[in-house]
């Protein structure tokens, strides 16, 4: 399979050495380098795994980062690849799948012994995780990575563009919920207190609940009234719901989540970049609302990393509408406490992949509401 330029690459999780079942769709937001090595009991890929080593400050979490693909276990047991975190990771690809699903690899037959023929090169990709360049591994790989950074050093910093701003498709429309609804479900989460909200993985073939600081730190309050609930029902359907129509032609028929949120700026409230469907129980999901109920905090903005650095903030009582496809994040909060308004829009047909995937529902009875 040959990568052209503006080719999108498919998106796959693996094991690094510091990370189980590392998403490479987060890994969108920067230049990404992608090396298909095999194995370094190949010359050439023992050069470039030796080069990135020597020349590992270029790479980082910011502007670019680097990814090997390894199919043998022993690099690993030996030390022989090491990850420099940030910026330079391996993927553990011990069954092959990262490299078939790149065409990096084929496998046949001869007589009756199984073969396996390894093509390493690497792609260069853009920040939404599309092909800039295609550099073939030549037979020793000397010199290789230097190609690849003659491709990686001229490129514009992030967000920077000739012609026009790029920005990503995200409909900020104000005046969702009036001041005293705001003020009603703030005291609300005031006066019932959240309790911690975690993120959905897909682990054994479930869909469970995973808690972590370090990608995520906020406090939900579910809200059980049901007047209340309708009243926020009304209002999305009323006045946010139009507004989808128009810009995305998208009819919002349901809504799955009735939170207040908090993201406190005592412990650095946030949430990492992250997709809101790519679990098979989230799968049904197409349209977040980040509806803000206040205004007095700092940080707290929502931006989206394959679009470049743009924040959002909408004010109080006002909502933020984007894909839930979209690679996102909220930032910290750095002072003062931001409540939000966090439901999911989908439709009727979407419905029917909801009740589908409920069968992949984990049982964690702690997990966040989905």
């Amino acid at each position: 399979m040959a990568y052209s330029k503006g080719d999108p690459v498919p998106w796959f999780n693996a094991d690094t050495h510091t990370t189980p079942q590392f998403q490479f769709n987060a890994a969108a937001g920067r230049y990404v380098v992608l090396s298909f090595l095999g194995a370094t009991s190949r010359g050439s890929s023992q050069q470039v795994v030796r080069d990135v080593e020597l020349h590992r400050k270029e790479f980082s979490d910011e502007r670019v980062c680097f990814f090997g693909v390894i199919i043998d276990p022993a690099d690993f047991d030996q030390g022989l690849v090491r990850e420099f975190v940030p910026g330079v990771r391996y993927f553990k690809d011990f069954q092959h799948l990262v490299s078939e699903g790149y065409g990096a690899i084929s496998k046949g037959l001869a007589g009756t012994q199984a073969t396996i023929q390894y093509r390493p090169f690497t792609l260069v990709l853009d920040q939404r995780l599309r092909t800039i360049a295609s550099i073939p591994i030549e037979d020793s790989g000397v010199g290789h990575l230097a190609r690849v950074l003659d491709v990686v050093r001229p490129l514009p910093s992030l967000g920077e563009h000739s012609n026009a701003d790029v920005q990503a498709p995200v409909l900020i429309v104000p005046n969702i919920f009036e001041p005293e609804f705001c003020k009603e479900l703030i005291g609300l989460y005031e006066s019932r207190g959240g309790e911690d909200s975690g993120f959905m993985r897909d682990q054994g073939g479930k869909t469970v609940g995973i808690y972590d600081y370090g990608t995520k730190r906020r406090r939900d309050y579910v809200i059980e009234d049901e007047a209340i609930r309708k009243k926020c029902m009304f209002k999305i359907h009323d006045r946010l719901a139009p507004e989808i129509r128009r810009a995305y032609q998208f009819n919002a028929t349901r809504m799955e989540r009735y939170i207040v949120a908090c993201y406190e700026g005592e412990h650095g409230g946030h949430f990492r970049a992250h997709r809101d469907n790519t679990t098979k129980a989230t799968a049904h999901r197409r349209f977040a609302v980040s509806l803000n109920l206040n205004d007095e905090y700092d940080g707290g903005c929502v931006w989206f990393p394959e679009f470049g650095k743009k924040l959002f903030k909408p004010p109080a009582g006002g909502a933020c509408v984007f894909s839930c496809s979209l690679l996102h994040e909220a930032t910290p909060v750095t002072s003062g406490k931001r409540y939000v308004f966090l439901p999911f829009l989908y439709d009727d047909e979407a419905a029917k992949v909801r009740e589908a995937n409920q069968q992949f529902l984990g049982g964690n009875v702690n997990a966040p509401p989905v």
